[in-house]
């Protein structure tokens, strides 16, 4: 059994040694938590679990303390796929909805398995979502004065289960001041994509993740023989032409945990029982 999870990426890091911490320390208690929720639960189920985590935490730019738009509203999207069944669901541009995530695993097992805008959050209130704000001061503050710094930030996790299954989840409250209906990669498989072999969750700009096709490459690449290692550097050198920014996280079949990005740093964790890694 092994987990990764990531947290977007965040320009403070290198600046500010206290947000570092508290970030590193709340990636390693919820790797730590998820990777024993996974010993009694499947790698779907796990993945779910996990990212509710990381978008109730309002250090991380999903769920709680997501991004406001340009309009003033929060618009989130997240994403899952099973690797086994090879299904795929999600939810774009969401809105007053605590967890994405949660309504994107209901979806999994609906006829229309993407919905966006009104059309999710009406599903998610008939589905028992109340409405919830997920908008916190500092938000409300970063957009009031209008803050151009780069925050590109989503959460995601990884996890193969004891069945050899593994599941991707990705969730994001987008990059802040966009135009109301953009669409980034977290609900599509640019971002979000797992088979048999590999499962990969992106963070990012999602429109470089989008143009790079990078989740599906990776887990093609793996599919089709690569090794994690040599499908995640190759797919990471067909973003380069166009200065790409991207981080990406991975397990394959054999449980190979693999993270990679594109320009520092991408903020992360990972635990497979006995050994721990986290972001430096």
């Amino acid at each position: 059994m092994k987990i990764i999870i990531h947290g977007g990426f965040f320009s403070e890091s290198a600046t500010n040694h206290e947000t570092k911490v508290a970030k590193q320390e709340a990636l390693q208690q919820i790797v730590k938590d998820s990777y024993t929720f996974l010993k009694n639960h499947s790698a779907l189920e796990t993945v779910v679990y996990a990212v509710s985590q990381l978008e109730n935490d309002k250090l991380f730019n999903a769920g709680i303390g997501s991004q406001i738009q340009s309009d003033g509203k929060i618009r989130m999207s997240a994403s899952l796929m099973d690797g086994t069944t090879q299904k795929f669901s999600g939810v774009i541009n969401i809105e007053e909805v605590k967890n994405p995530i949660q309504v994107a695993q209901i979806l999994l097992n609906q006829d229309d398995k993407v919905l966006g805008g009104s059309g999710a959050t009406n599903f998610a209130r008939q589905h028992g979502f109340e409405k919830y704000s997920t908008e916190i001061p500092q938000r409300r503050a970063e957009y009031e004065a209008k803050v151009k710094s780069l925050r590109t930030g989503t959460v995601g996790c990884v996890a193969l289960d004891a069945n050899g299954n593994l599941a991707v989840a990705t969730s994001t409250g987008g990059k802040g001041f966009e135009i109301p209906g953009r669409i980034s990669d977290s609900a599509t498989v640019a971002g979000n994509y797992a088979n048999k072999f590999c499962g990969v969750s992106l963070t990012g700009v999602g429109e470089d993740i989008v143009s790079g096709a990078v989740a599906s490459k990776i887990v093609t690449r793996v599919t089709d023989g690569f090794s994690i290692q040599k499908a995640f550097e190759k797919t990471f050198d067909e973003l380069k032409p166009f200065d790409g920014f991207a981080g990406a996280i991975g397990i394959d079949k054999f449980g190979t945990i693999f993270h990679q990005d594109s320009h520092p740093r991408m903020v992360f964790a990972w635990f497979d029982g006995e050994n721990q890694g986290v972001f430096e």
